[in-house]
């Protein structure tokens, strides 16, 4: 292990404007909104890759990188397969983490809550926006199920492809749909000089303006 790279003599000063409760709008999303325009204009690399986080019901963890296809004020929706370990972690507990990792900007947005199925017609309005080729990979990947060979599952798609041309619908998989996540807390992180970070967290709330109030957490 000699050559190995040493990670912890790895490190980034970061330097970047504060980030002041003044300047935070009353409602979460409003504030997502900022940096995610501010996300999409420094041209990163799909600025709406995110981490989501599931746990089992007795809080086994797992984590992978999805894409966050739409947001308002109810919150943040992605799909999936439902039958995947993500989907049935969901079913089993809703409770999820977000994360968007926008380490070029030297920012971050966690976000907690719980993740509910949108509607088939929600789900049916966005498949059909997707390309041809990523509708028939819906269909041809059972997510997480073991696979005997990558063989096998081009042999799917290839089936799929023949069964519905390009130009032909294809209709939406049973068991593939979204999520929306409805958030509990928010917080948005700014990196500084010396690990003085800024970390401003939206916690819902009754009593807060707009029903949320916002806390300074030490980085």
């Amino acid at each position: 292990m000699t050559d190995a790279l040493d990670p912890a003599a790895m490190r980034e000063h970061y330097r970047s404007t504060p980030l002041d409760e003044a300047d935070l709008p009353p409602d979460p999303m409003e504030q997502f909104v900022r940096w995610f325009k501010d996300a999409a204009a420094g041209r990163l690399h799909e600025p709406n890759a995110m981490i989501v986080s599931t746990a089992t019901p007795d809080g086994r963890p797992s984590s992978r990188t999805v894409l966050l296809k739409h947001f308002d004020d109810r919150g943040f929706v992605f799909y999936t397969n439902y039958a995947s370990r993500k989907g049935r972690e969901l079913d089993a507990n809703p409770h999820v983490s977000l994360l968007f990792p926008w380490h070029p900007l030297t920012r971050q947005i966690i976000v907690t809550g719980t993740a509910a199925r949108v509607g088939r017609d929600e789900t049916a309005a966005y498949f059909r926006t997707r390309p041809h080729g990523s509708q028939l990979g819906a269909w041809a990947s059972p997510q997480s199920s073991v696979l005997p060979s990558r063989g096998e599952l081009l042999r799917r798609y290839e089936e799929l492809a023949d069964r519905y041309p390009a130009g032909e619908q294809v209709p939406v998989p049973p068991e593939w749909g979204g999520y929306r996540v409805t958030p509990g807390t928010v917080e948005f992180w700014q990196g500084h000089e010396n690990r003085l970070h800024d970390r401003l967290r939206y916690v819902r709330t009754p009593e807060g303006p707009g029903g949320w109030r916002v806390e300074r957490l030490a980085p």
